[in-house]
């Protein structure tokens, strides 16, 4: 385990309320796409301490990455008002929530800020040239609400075995002009999307009401064994 105080070197408006926060490293991390970290920095004079996943992938070295969506709590209102050269201090890595190539076809499910850690596993596959047959089926409420949208194409463009379906739940999409799926991940979307889902694992990623909803689904409708299921809850602060 690493422990060590850092500074953030870049600050990145994701979407309207997404950013991704960057901090500086003077060595090579040692983590697996998908873990997660402790961050803490000064929060109303106080040192407070939250965990994130990462967001940039091993392959991306010289800093480390999380990314996040702003709300109003006071942990939320201190990192939106971070800059280049504020301190923090880092602890790493957790987390089984991992992929390194160990099986031949993987799913993804994820809504919102759950895609973070499967950005990181995405880019990782990408960069080093993983043979797994990738599909990723991520929810928002729109497109503008996409993270990560230019990244994730330039992945599937980057590595033919990644397939990203993106789906938009808001009641005015216009389909004439949205190539992409409409409605929430269900169980019918996953047998069209991913027909041989029996052969899959499955990663599942974002709000905890979405991931207990789609890991009931995965077992009890469509009877894909718990021993293929990963699962990592994000709850927001």
């Amino acid at each position: 385990m690493l422990e060590f105080d850092s500074e953030v070197i870049a600050v990145i408006q994701r979407t309207k309320d997404v950013k991704s926060f960057r901090f500086k490293v003077n060595q090579d991390i040692d983590f697996k796409p998908g873990q997660f970290f402790f961050v803490k920095i000064k929060v109303l004079a106080e040192e407070r301490t939250k965990h994130f996943s990462f967001s940039n992938s091993p392959t991306e070295t010289g800093y480390l990455e999380f990314t996040k969506r702003i709300t109003q709590s006071p942990f939320s209102q201190s990192l939106d008002r971070l800059k280049p050269g504020d301190w923090a201090k880092l602890k790493m890595p957790f987390g089984t929530f991992t992929f390194e190539g160990e099986y031949e076809k993987i799913a993804f499910l994820s809504g919102g800020i759950g895609i973070t850690p499967i950005r990181s596993i995405c880019k990782f596959a990408a960069d080093k040239k993983l043979s797994t047959d990738i599909v990723l089926l991520y929810g928002n409420t729109s497109a503008a609400d996409i993270i990560f949208r230019d990244d994730l194409d330039q992945m599937s463009k980057q590595n033919t075995k990644l397939r990203i379906v993106y789906t938009l739940t808001s009641s005015d999409i216009n389909k004439l002009n949205w190539p992409g799926g409409s409605g929430y991940i269900d169980e019918n979307m996953i047998k069209e999307e991913i027909p041989d889902y029996q052969k899959r694992v499955f990663y599942i990623c974002g709000p905890p009401q979405m991931v207990e909803g789609l890991n009931a689904l995965l077992k009890e409708k469509l009877n894909v064994n718990n021993q293929n299921i990963r699962l990592e809850n994000f709850t927001g602060y």
